[in-house]
């Protein structure tokens, strides 16, 4: 496979040329240290260094809030909302985002596939970028290494002076048609390290869950949980949604909308008659971290996790899920004697 160099101060030349192709979507800052996915208007205002965005490419597919169906009670008529297909460039994505995309893709298509999610996915292109891990970053626990191209039509490598391009798919090559760039001849990525890390892989760790359901922790852990459901809302993976309908001021029509909902929040288990059967801090905890490491997991055999980090790095608690899993670890190893 031919690689190519880009020039770092030709990143927005070559984001100029993704564009006249297609609408691109690549990440913006924000603030200090913030950054967000965001349709290019400006080829300059692309960042590609960046830890990471609050918010997954994700909500391109699964938007937060979207009306599903309006409604006419007078009429007794409805009218649903079609999803229509992306069909754009994703540029500048991290490993992990798009672990996560691949993952949304299975639970979606899976019984009932959700036709409006399938629907955008069709013809998006992803170009990804190398990343240098943070405090927070442990992809590599989880199988999702920086420089992992899985999926990518085309990848860039960072350099000190530039990026290694290479396309990866025939719709990676023909993005790069028409764009002048040097074969790449010399030059190895420095590789950075993971500082956070989970010391059982995933087919381990299932044991671990089994064994878990009890542990002292998730009641640890709820008594410094405020239950914002943060840690819901910034996951590339959760995919939690709520459905309502909404009757307009003069009772005559409405819309049904459907928005994002997480297991961390008490109203997520509420069911007819003000029952919650997860009431507790703890049993939502509980809940959340068996569903990355124990639920999905056990039928796919993969952590439902990417290690993006976005869930300890935005807690308004400071809890790490990488400090829970390997304290869960920490207490089986005590109170066994298989060896993991």
């Amino acid at each position: 496979m031919v690689q190519f160099f880009l020039e770092r101060d030709r990143l927005a030349e070559f984001v100029s040329h993704l564009m006249s192709r297609n609408t691109v979507y690549a990440p913006h800052s924000r603030g200090q240290k913030s950054f967000a996915f965001e349709e290019v208007c400006h080829a300059a205002d692309v960042v590609l260094d960046y830890p990471r965005t609050m918010h997954s490419v994700k909500k391109f597919f699964m938007p937060p809030r979207e009306e599903l169906l309006s409604f006419n009670l007078t009429e007794n008529s409805y009218k649903a909302n079609e999803a229509q297909p992306l069909d754009s460039i994703f540029f500048g994505v991290h490993s992990y985002d798009l672990a996560a995309v691949h993952r949304l893709d299975y639970n979606f298509s899976q019984g009932h596939p959700e036709r409006n999610y399938l629907t955008r996915r069709q013809g998006a292109i992803f170009v990804g970028v190398s990343y240098e891990p943070d405090e927070y970053h442990f992809g590599g626990s989880v199988g999702i290494d920086p420089f992992d191209t899985t999926g990518f039509d085309v990848f860039l490598t960072k350099l000190l002076d530039g990026y290694v391009v290479e396309a990866l798919t025939p719709e990676g090559e023909g993005l790069l048609e028409g764009f002048d760039l040097p074969v790449h001849e010399a030059g190895k990525p420095a590789r950075g390290h993971f500082q956070q890390h989970i010391y059982l892989p995933q087919a381990k760790l299932t044991t671990v869950m089994e064994h878990s359901y009890d542990n002292e922790i998730w009641k640890e852990t709820a008594e410094r949980c405020v239950g914002c459901g943060t840690c819901n809302l910034v996951c590339p993976t959760c995919y939690c949604f709520n459905v309502e309908e909404n009757v307009g001021i003069t009772a005559t029509e409405g819309t049904r909308d459907r928005h994002w909902d997480g297991c961390m929040l008490r109203e997520f288990s509420e069911v007819a008659g003000g029952e919650f059967f997860r009431e507790g801090a703890g049993d939502r905890q509980r809940h959340r971290i068996f569903r990355k490491f124990k639920y999905i997991s056990e039928a796919t055999g993969e952590p439902w996790c990417v290690g993006c980090g976005r869930c300890t790095a935005y807690c308004t608690a400071d809890i790490s899920i990488v400090n829970i899993v390997n304290r869960l670890v920490a207490d089986y190893e005590k109170t066994t004697t298989v060896n993991l």
